[in-house]
């Protein structure tokens, strides 16, 4: 996988031209992973659960060769008004659906999306190994997951988690400091981070700290990019190497945002940040 993919959680309430043209400059840009959920629908103007997997699948059918060239990424687990459910045939059910939505044969990247606390990691695993074997799945992540959920379904499954989804930005730094990327670093998995801009706060300065705003701004003028693509710089700075879900839908940001991954922050740019980010001095 590249270090940036396309992230669909937006991807509905626009005409299949505009939608493919989005997957297309993401694809010719390198950013092979494509990430979405069966609940993406239920925002961003969408109507309906799966809309956003229903249009990715519709444009995959209409051109096949645009699936050869991704990591295909989607997400299982949230139920309105449950809110979760990871139980074996819930989880069975939902990647099935998946696939039949996506209209393709297999997901390269199956992830639970949020964690049931309700369901032993043992049956999980059951179903995610079961789905596996079946080949209706390559390999499988997690997302929200704190590093114990983490670290408990990794035990009950015969083959490794292949990646987690937390959220990191400039504005969200928890994965620095609650384990999950030092949990990556050990054990190989591949941190994709959603959100790397904040919602967009550190696009158009939104509530994030002006002295946050500030530090971007002035590593930004001097790399000759945007603030947004010098913060998702600071996400890819990371020596887990983390991925980021650029959730964008136009293609002309991604192409700016692709930039970041020909920005060189050292270290002490990456520490500016995150001083600025928390408002105190590391010690």
């Amino acid at each position: 996988m590249g270090p940036l993919g396309v992230g669909c959680w937006r991807f509905v309430a626009r005409p299949d031209e505009e939608l493919r043209a989005v997957l297309e400059a993401g694809l010719d840009l390198g950013m092979n992973l494509v990430d979405t959920a069966d609940i993406y629908g239920l925002g961003w103007g969408g109507t309906a659960r799966g809309e956003a997997e229903e249009n990715l699948g519709r444009i995959l059918a209409a051109a096949p060769a645009l699936r050869d060239r991704m990591v295909l990424a989607t997400k299982g687990g949230i139920l309105p008004g449950i809110p979760y459910n990871s139980g074996r045939d819930a989880i069975t059910e939902a990647c099935e659906d998946s696939l039949r939505r996506l209209r393709c044969d297999v997901i390269d990247l199956y992830q639970i999306h949020r964690p049931d606390m309700l369901t032993h990691p043992a049956e999980l695993a059951e179903a995610l190994a079961g789905l596996r074997a079946a080949g209706k799945i390559r390999e499988v992540g997690v997302s929200n997951f704190t590093t114990s959920q983490h670290e408990a379904l990794a035990a009950h499954l015969p083959f490794p988690l292949a990646a987690t989804q937390p959220e990191y930005s400039a504005v969200q730094l928890a994965p620095l400091r609650d384990g999950t990327f030092d949990l990556c670093m050990q054990h190989g998995v591949v941190p994709l981070a959603w959100s790397p801009l904040a919602g967009g706060r550190l696009a158009d300065g939104g509530d994030a700290r002006p002295e946050l705003l500030a530090t971007l701004d002035r590593l930004a003028e001097r790399e000759g990019v945007d603030r947004a693509t010098l913060a998702v710089a600071f996400v890819l700075a990371h020596p887990a190497k983390p991925v980021a879900l650029l959730g964008t839908q136009r293609p002309e940001r991604l192409a700016s945002l692709a930039r970041a991954a020909g920005v060189q922050l050292d270290r002490s740019d990456v520490y500016d940040i995150i001083e600025a980010s928390e408002g105190v001095r590391l010690p």
